[in-house]
This record gives structure tokens, C-alpha cells and sequence, in this order.
């Protein structure tokens, strides 16, 4: 590659990158390496690497574990409302997607795939009568590309069509084929987090001690030096190994510490940062990877919601709808299926029981819909029909209430026109 300057333009260049100069932005890469430190020197991040992040372990395995919980059943429209679909596709999409693997398992690594790498794929095998199995992909084994127009999956030597493929990307990049992972994406927040794990765990194993250097009047000659400092090391790993609190220093010196100290350098409110900038990457509200610091009772339970329905609720519609097209196709109208959010928000046992009732006396659940979802046995009869509460009637019917005809005045008769009163029938 060319060097884009000439070399007369290059030194003119590097004259004017100062720290006085105010036009050189002061960037963490720019102000570092003004003082010598290599930015390159900081630890590379992979998706193993990531993990040795608790937050971004916690993150991946909360958000996996909460997606493959989900109750996820295949429904079918019909006259009377939407009904489940029984047989090989329900236990497709409910009990186990294939021989080896339960709904929980396979979803957990397909959601897994999704929240580290940033890619999900499984396979959908087919038999004459329908869905037989599903099937995951390694993404990292899978090559992906553009085959008239239309995507192709490449995996173990052989070419899948897109329609026989689930593959639910984290974020699509430009071309519509490769994609972002949340990994990549906060890949400088999680390699400062893994720097100051490493620094954390250096200096703690070093017994909480910083570098230190020798103060006072220099000794003759190299090995003099060598072996001052080889004394001051003996005497401090001493100190260390018997728990002594005080070692010999050599007359007229004295030792200062080098570098900063976790506290004084901001260390821990540094670290609970990086919690938030990764919860940030997530999208989840803070409080899920335990950092409880700003949170209240109230406001604990609004980011709850605020985790169902703007992060479960998105994902959940994403997964859906990639499975609906690749089960059933684009022409599909009374097939679907559809994940239940409801056990995400069953809250304490009494708002649940006053959340059940309503439901009841408004004609909206049966009981033995409740009782199902409480899973209690059915008892059906009266317990299987929608009810009502009797005193809920069309305005104007209340019982003891007269007609609106019967408020007319009743007609008097008319002597002078011949008219005799009528007399009362007998009972």
C-alpha cells in the first residue's frame, strides 16, 4: 500500500501532533499514546474472551435462558378463534425439535448464537407430511452468500436454500448478508473491562501491592543496584509469605509506591460503569445484571416491564416471525406461531389470583382456563364455559325497573264525550 503523504508532508505532520496543539483531538487513543502507551497493548476480544466478562456472561445467559423459557406453541385460525395445533408440529415447536435436543436446549443455543457471535441458524428437515425436525447450525461454520439474488447456506460441504434455513441475525449489516454482533459492537467497552480485570487480578496477587522503586542515593555500579533491588525483593516476598507487616528497608532509602492505586484511580466506580455500558450494548435495564445501585422498589419493577415489553416482546416477534415464514411460507394465513409473555408477568401470588378473577367475572378466561394456567386439572361442565356476574345486565333491563312505555300517563275518560270508566277486572 502507498504511503498516501510525501515525506516532506509526513514530518510536517508529525511536528504538529502536541498535546499543546488544540486541533489534535485528545482521544483516549491520542492522549495515550502521547505519554507512550500502545492502545494495541490492550487485550484482544473474542467471543471466549467476552465471556470471562461477568456482565457479558450474565447478559448472554440471562437473555438466552429467558427466550428459551417462553411457552412457544404452533396455533391454527378457525371460526371459533385460534386453536393449538396438535400432532408432529407441536411436538416440533413445543417438546423437542429433534432426537437429540429438547425445545429448552435448542433454543437456549440458538439464542446463545444470537447474543454472542450475533447470528442464529437451524436447519429445517421435512418430510412428505410436514416439519420433521429442527435442526442447529454452528454460524461459525457456516458460510453465508448471494445466489441470484437469493441466499445461500454453505455448511459441511453442503448448500442449503434460505427457506430451509431460521436464521435471526443481531443486526444486518449494509449488504444485507453479513451481520453485528453485540460482541463486536461493545468490543471497546468489554476490552476495558478486561483490562482493569487484569489489572485487578495483578495487583491483588501481588498482595495488594503496587510497583514499587528504591528512593535515595544510587549504589556503585550495575550489580550494586541488581543486588539492592534482589534485597528489597527478599525482604518484601518475606513479609508476604510470614504476614508481616514490616520489612527492612537499606539505611537512607526509601520506597514509594509507582502507579495508581484501585481507589484513588477510580477502579470500582470505573468497573460498575462498565457494567452499565455493556447493559447498554444488551439493551437490558441494569438491575438484571445485578447492579442494584440506582434501583428502587418502584423503579424495579418498571424496568420489569420495560424488559418484557420493549426487549422480550421485540425478540419474541423477531423469532416468530422467522419461524412462521420458514414453516409455513409466505402464503400462509391460519398457520402461526406464537410465544406466551404472559408467565413474565405473573407478578406475587395475590395480584395474580385479583388478575384471575377479573378475568373470570368479565367473561374473558373460563376457569378452567385459569386452572390450567395455575396447572390445575381441568374440571369442565360449568368450569369450561365463559361466565358472568349476574348483576351486569344491558342498561335499561335492571330487574324491578318499568319499561320505558309504562312511564306514558293513562289516558282519563270523558264524560262529555260518553265515555264510562272502566270498572276493574276482579282478581
Amino acid at each position: 500500500m502507498k504511503w498516501p503523504f510525501k515525506k516532506a508532508e509526513a514530518d510536517a505532520l508529525s511536528e504538529v501532533r502536541s498535546i499543546e496543539n488544540p486541533t489534535i483531538p485528545v482521544s483516549s487513543e491520542s492522549f495515550l499514546a502521547f505519554f507512550g502507551v500502545n492502545h494495541a497493548n490492550l487485550p484482544h476480544v473474542t467471543v471466549d474472551s467476552a465471556l470471562a466478562v461477568p456482565a457479558v456472561a450474565a447478559a448472554v445467559a440471562f437473555l438466552s435462558r429467558t427466550m428459551a423459557a417462553l411457552p412457544l406453541h404452533a396455533y391454527r385460525d378457525t371460526k371459533d378463534g385460534p386453536k393449538k395445533i396438535s400432532g408432529k408440529l407441536e411436538s416440533v415447536i413445543h417438546d423437542a425439535p429433534n432426537d437429540e435436543m429438547d425445545s429448552f436446549k435448542f433454543r437456549q443455543y440458538f439464542w446463545q448464537q444470537v447474543f454472542t457471535g450475533g447470528r442464529g441458524l437451524a436447519w429445517i428437515e421435512r418430510a412428505p407430511q410436514g416439519v420433521e425436525s429442527i435442526w442447529p447450525m454452528d454460524p461459525y461454520r457456516t458460510t453465508i452468500r448471494r445466489v441470484n439474488m437469493r441466499l445461500v447456506y454453505s455448511f459441511d460441504g453442503k448448500d442449503y436454500p434460505s427457506e430451509d434455513i431460521i436464521d435471526l441475525p443481531f443486526m444486518l449489516r449494509p449488504c444485507g448478508v453479513r451481520h453485528y454482533g453485540p460482541i463486536v459492537l461493545a468490543s471497546k467497552a468489554i476490552q476495558l473491562a478486561l483490562a482493569m480485570n487484569d489489572y485487578a487480578s495483578n495487583f491483588f496477587a501481588g498482595g495488594g501491592v503496587p510497583p514499587l522503586a528504591l528512593v535515595g542515593p544510587l549504589p556503585a555500579g550495575a550489580e550494586a543496584i541488581k543486588r539492592a533491588q534482589a534485597d528489597i525483593k527478599r525482604a518484601i516476598d518475606a513479609a508476604k509469605s510470614s504476614s508481616e507487616a514490616v520489612f527492612p528497608v537499606p539505611s537512607g532509602y526509601e520506597l514509594k509506591p509507582v502507579g495508581f492505586d484501585p481507589a484513588k484511580g477510580q477502579m470500582i466506580d470505573a468497573r460498575r460503569f462498565q457494567v452499565e455500558e455493556i447493559a447498554r450494548a444488551y439493551q437490558l435495564p441494569p438491575v438484571f445484571l445485578q447492579d442494584l445501585t440506582q434501583a428502587t422498589f418502584s423503579n424495579a419493577e418498571q424496568q420489569d416491564l420495560h424488559f418484557v415489553k420493549h426487549l422480550i416482546g421485540q425478540w419474541s416477534e423477531a423469532f416468530e416471525g422467522e419461524l412462521n415464514l420458514k414453516l409455513f411460507g409466505r402464503g400462509n394465513n391460519n398457520r402461526y406461531v406464537e410465544h406466551n409473555l404472559d408467565g413474565l408477568l405473573r407478578g406475587d401470588f395475590a395480584s395474580r389470583m385479583a388478575g384471575y378473577a377479573t378475568a373470570i367475572q368479565n367473561a374473558v378466561r373460563t376457569p378452567d382456563e385459569v386452572r390450567q394456567l395455575e396447572n390445575l386439572p381441568t374440571k369442565g361442565g360449568e368450569a369450561d364455559k365463559l361466565q358472568i356476574q349476574g348483576g351486569t345486565v344491558p342498561l335499561g333491563t335492571q330487574p324491578g325497573l318499568k319499561p320505558a312505555n309504562d312511564n306514558k300517563p293513562t289516558p282519563t275518560a270523558d264524560p262529555a264525550a260518553g265515555d264510562v270508566p272502566k270498572e276493574p277486572e276482579a282478581a
